[in-house]
């Protein structure tokens, strides 16, 4: 398979604490979606950088345990993944230092030593985790 590129831009006007972006991506499901201090650091309507990483982290580590899943010969009927992204004081500026995963599936015929070791695989596994320098964490449940 051929290496696929996805992009997303952002704009910036003013300063960071003052200032204003907004965030686009080549599918256009983001169109210039407002962020800044507030959406980062406050509740102000918008999202911000580390919202857009739980999210592909959520989604990355829910298709990559689904591929999982189903080639070890078991067909998910569900697979429910949230990640909560921490933000941290790192010296002068900010890391991401954690990624925390929270698991719920139902996966019909599995036993929780298979399941657990297909989801931890998936877990270190899927692009988004192996893009980020944070400790990944994943809780899970299997109904």
């Amino acid at each position: 398979m051929a290496a696929i590129k996805r992009t997303a831009s952002a704009e910036w006007k003013g300063t960071g604490k003052e200032g204003k972006g907004t965030l686009t991506s080549q599918s256009g499901v983001l169109s210039a979606t407002p962020y800044g201090f507030n959406t980062r650091f406050g509740d102000t309507k918008g999202t911000n950088p580390e919202e857009l990483i739980a999210a592909a982290h959520a989604g990355c580590f829910s298709m990559a345990l689904a591929f999982g899943l189903s080639g070890a010969g078991h067909a998910p009927t569900r697979i429910s993944t949230s990640a909560a992204v921490t933000l941290e004081s790192d010296g002068p500026g900010f890391k991401v230092s954690k990624s925390a995963l929270t698991l719920e599936a139902e996966v019909p015929g599995i036993s929780q030593e298979e399941f657990r070791k297909i989801a931890e695989g998936a877990k270190q596994n899927c692009p988004i985790s192996k893009v980020l320098n944070a400790e990944i964490t994943l809780d899970w449940r299997l109904a």
